[in-house]
């Protein structure tokens, strides 16, 4: 069965006009299951009714010709039940309906299973048989199993399909809507402009070469012409854009170093390959590796590491031939649309003309949506199933705050869009105005506002004068871009450079979050469930030599500063941190004794956990005994409290910070914190959108760490409002029964407060 259903399937994917494919599914079905009759009806969501869009055994005359309400016939009791209905005689059922175009009066045996998407009917299978019988279970189960399998395929094909038929060229253009994820607020007008190149690693065929000192000689040119090119991007982004978004350049040097990938390559280089090959065979063993962690950030390196090769790739090809390919240029207002926008992509755009930004992959932790957000440029990611060759020439409106994109569109959605963006560019100007004054809600309460840093903390930081400090530093980083455990030196170094940018402010370290999911190249984990796997604390206490090397260059990095503060990630215990405790004062007496000569001196850094992992919520009073602060990873809190993996596409819906119950437990977290005299942050991405600052600080909140992105606004949102309102809020949220509740709680607050702009279009 498991053959005969891939066989389907894999027909149908192969026909690129949906009607085809689905009489050609209808056809298989019958022959396959020897039943009289298969037929597909779609749903029309407009007119209420479902289509009969092919049939082998029904007369094909009715076609396209008949519909059957939802709420009428068998076929309509199908689609309400949402469940298989399997009937001996279908006459005599008191739902059925005689259509007479159809044919079907010998017809008795039906069986019929809703065609399901994301808990949406989007139409229904029928097998029909002149027999008066009931189908098997068998015959059940299979046609249950193709209609899940047909519901992916006719989805993909309807996206498809809608965005073909907008272009024709014998009608006007038919508006149409396509969803993605926000990446970057704001709205945006233009025509689709892609850039995709033909010449990419996916598409390179693997060669052998004769002359591995030619061909090593190619790429180390082609690795130079593209630093040159980095560099060329990388000043480009000096033209009114913030300095901290060049931070994203200098994971393309650190790759483009010889350490990294160069050894590799030319050790590939020297086994026979040819330049492209190796450069290809290695980049895409990094590309996957990345792509298989679990932190979104780290996922979306992936995109970093490849459009910076075949970028090499294309160089080196110039190089062999002398010859480079053509590209072309915006000239008009534009919406840059790719499978994957690239940091360097979008650096290179003309910026007088980029207007918004689609990417078909990738999601808001993305290096472009981190640029878009940096620019002030409205982006969507996540666009699936939609090719970049069907939005490329239309004219787009690009919604970032829903992550809504409309193709095409009439002239009066067209005319209410404008007016939305002039309204927006109003309320830009005044979060401005107060970019540099004091984080202070109206009746005096004062927030402090930290930075989520990653490649550059200390860039990230320097660039906002109202910034208290980082309130987590990612230091695996590092690790990842090595082909071996950095020396102690090597991460003094750059921890120094990290602490001695704003030696005034705190900065926070987290000690390396690694493993499970996320292995380090040279350091492989396999898991069947890396979630609940060996990593974090768990990985480095294991490893008390890598823990230790790693606590030792951070003290050495904080000798005569006092800024330095420890954290230690996945903490479900109160033993771990004892054991991590031990080995950091251990690291602190070696370092003492080593320096005591001296005139340096060397003060002990405060200590903190996160508090990601649920078993935490119920130990508070005894790990407030052993450390200086709490730091709640709200992202993984969510998943875990939730029981979802936010990067899997079927379940990422259910994953939401605000839920009433994560919203309960953040809310426990802080009163037990205080309680126990412990200072706490959150750290997490509700803490960078303005209801989740708003909850967070009505909760009793004080420090909030973001993406440097988010800084401007979340300052301009505290200080429009009240803590007094927004503890009514914050009530209000408590006692809600969903997330959809606790929004509505908070557009219908944000609106009263003249703050709706900040969530939806308009000011």
């Amino acid at each position: 069965m498991l053959t005969t259903l891939k066989r389907i399937v894999q027909e149908m994917n192969q026909i690129p006009e949906l009607d085809q494919a689905l009489f050609r599914v209808a056809s298989r079905v019958k022959q396959t299951m020897e039943v009289d009759s298969c037929s597909i009806y779609l749903a029309d969501e407009e007119k209420q009714d479902f289509i009969l869009k092919a049939t082998d055994g029904l007369h094909p005359d009715a076609v396209e010709m008949v519909r059957i309400g939802f709420s009428e016939g068998l076929i309509g009791l199908v689609g309400q039940r949402e469940e298989p209905l399997n009937i001996e005689n279908a006459h005599k059922h008191p739902r059925f309906k005689h259509y007479p175009e159809v044919k079907e009066e010998s017809y008795n045996a039906f069986l019929g299973t809703p065609i399901i998407h994301q808990r949406r009917v989007l139409g229904v299978i029928t097998m029909q048989q002149q027999a008066m019988r009931r189908f098997s279970e068998n015959e059940e189960a299979f046609l249950v199993t193709l209609a899940a399998q047909l519901a992916l395929e006719v989805t993909n094909a309807e996206i498809r399909g809608a965005l073909s038929n907008s272009s024709s060229v014998e009608s006007m253009p038919i508006q149409k809507n396509v969803r993605g994820i926000p990446g970057s607020p704001g709205l945006a007008i233009g025509t689709g402009f892609s850039t995709d190149s033909s010449i990419t690693l996916r598409n390179w065929v693997v060669k052998r070469a004769s002359d591995p000192d030619l061909e090593i000689r190619l790429y180390r040119r082609g690795v130079e012409l593209t630093r040159k090119h980095v560099d060329i991007l990388s000043e480009r982004l000096d033209l009114g854009i913030p300095d901290d978004v060049k931070s994203i350049f200098q994971l393309y040097h650190h790759l483009l170093d010889a350490n990294s990938l160069g050894r590799e390559v030319e050790a590939k280089i020297r086994e026979g390959w040819d330049a492209a090959s190796s450069l290809k065979m290695v980049v895409e063993d990094y590309a996957a590796r990345f792509q298989n962690m679990e932190d979104p950030y780290m996922q979306e390196r992936a995109i970093d590491i490849v459009d910076l090769s075949n970028r090499i790739l294309i160089n080196i090809l110039y190089e062999e031939k002398g010859q480079q390919p053509s590209a072309r240029e915006a000239t008009q207002p534009s919406i840059l649309v790719a499978e994957e926008v690239s940091a360097s992509m979008l650096a290179e755009f003309p910026r007088q003309y980029l207007q918004g930004i689609i990417s078909i992959r990738g999601s808001n932790n993305s290096h472009a949506a981190i640029l878009a957000r940096a620019m002030g440029v409205p982006a969507v990611m996540g666009c699936q199933n939609v090719s970049p060759a069907l939005l490329n020439g239309k004219e787009l409106l690009l919604d970032g705050y829903s992550g809504e994109v409309i193709v095409s569109p009439e002239a009066t959605i067209r005319s209410e869009f404008v007016q939305l963006i002039d309204e927006e560019k109003i309320l830009s100007k005044r979060i401005e105005a107060d970019a540099n004054l004091a984080s202070e809600t109206q009746d005096g309460c004062r927030i402090a506002l930290y930075v989520n840093a990653g490649l550059s903390a200390d860039i990230e930081a320097t660039q906002f004068a109202n910034a208290d400090g980082i309130g987590l530093y990612r230091t695996e980083i590092p690790f990842m871009l090595r082909q071996r455990f950095p020396s102690e030196q090597e991460q003094v170094e750059l921890y120094r450079q990290i602490l001695m940018a704003t030696p005034e402010q705190t900065i926070t370290m987290r000690t390396l979050d690694v493993g499970g999911d996320k292995p380090l190249p040279y350091f492989p984990i396999n898991e069947e469930n890396p979630f609940l796997g060996w990593r974090g604390i768990r990985l480095t206490l294991d490893h008390p030599d890598i823990f230790l090397v790693q606590i030792r260059a951070m003290l050495r990095a904080s000798i005569g500063l006092t800024n330095l503060q420890i954290m230690l990630p996945m903490i479900s215990s109160v033993s771990e941190v004892d054991e991590a405790r031990r080995l950091i004062e251990q690291a602190f007496d070696e370092i003492c004794d080593e320096i005591k000569h001296t005139d340096r001196m060397l003060n002990k850094p405060k200590l903190g956990i996160m508090l990601e992992v649920p078993s935490v919520l119920y130990q508070l009073p005894q790990l407030a005994k052993q450390v200086d602060f709490f730091s709640v990873g709200s992202n993984d809190l969510t998943q875990y409290l939730l029981a979802v993996d936010r990067n899997n596409t079927r379940v990422a819906g259910l994953y939401n910070s605000y839920h009433p119950a994560v919203l309960s437990a953040l809310y426990d977290i802080v009163k037990q914190s205080d309680a126990n005299q412990v200072p706490v942050t959150v750290c997490g991405e509700i803490a960078g959108e303005p209801g989740g600052a708003i909850l967070l600080v009505a909760m009793g909140y004080r420090k909030l760490s973001m993406n440097a992105h988010n800084l401007r606004k979340i300052n301009w949102v505290i200080r429009n409002v009240s803590l007094h309102d927004s503890r009514m809020l914050l009530t209000k949220a408590l006692t809600a029964s969903a997330h959809e509740e606790v929004f509505s709680h908070i557009n219908q607050y944000l609106e009263h407060r003249g703050l709706g702009g900040l969530v939806r279009a308009g000011s």
